[in-house]
């Protein structure tokens, strides 16, 4: 297996790759059902909770909130559209109805993407054309699945803004994808400065 796959060959304090998606209510089955249509879409493999520890040395966890909470994130495998098998990753950050509900992360490390041979552009924040891509086509298939309030995709992106800010509006310069409801449908807007 190569190195993109493997827990314990990542660098985790760099950071993931990752579709944010805002849930909308603070509610343990609204995130449970986005966690599941985000995983399927995803068709992630295994469900772990040590990133410390290869999946082949230990057990899996139910792929509930109620683990999420216990170990702080779930871990699995995905494959990207090349084929290449890669660590992914779902994590939340549980918030009332007054701080906007519930998020949730889907992300592949950075280390991961490099190992994969994921092309990244230059400059200041990490960006790909492809894992925006991938992730954005996660995003929109879940969203058929269990609709969210709000999806962002980029680098460490998870709360850099919510559904009742942009009100309905995606912004004219965007340095990450936006998946953005509206009436029943999920509009994308890609990356463009």
């Amino acid at each position: 297996m190569n190195h993109a796959a493997l827990f314990c060959h990542q660098f985790w304090g760099e950071g993931t790759y990752e579709l944010a998606i805002e849930v909308g209510s603070a509610d343990d089955d609204r995130l449970q059902a986005v966690l599941d249509a985000v995983w399927g879409a995803a068709g992630a493999r295994g469900c772990y909770g040590h990133k410390d520890r290869e999946p082949e040395e230990q057990e899996t966890v139910p792929r509930t909130v109620a683990s999420l909470e216990e170990f702080g994130r779930l871990l699995g495998r995905a494959r990207l559209p090349s084929g290449e098998p890669v660590v992914c990753e779902v994590s939340a950050v549980r918030g009332g109805d007054d701080d906007g509900g519930d998020w949730l992360a889907f992300g592949v490390p950075l280390s991961a993407l490099r190992q994969a041979g994921v092309e990244f552009e230059d400059g200041p924040y990490f960006r790909s054309a492809a894992a925006d891509g991938w992730l954005a086509g996660i995003g929109q298939d879940a969203f058929r699945e269990a609709p969210f309030s709000l999806g962002l995709v980029g680098w460490s992106v998870s709360g850099l803004t919510d559904a009742e800010t942009l009100g309905g509006v995606l912004p004219e310069s965007r340095g990450m994808v936006y998946l953005l409801p509206s009436g029943g449908n999920l509009r994308c807007g890609a990356v463009n400065d």
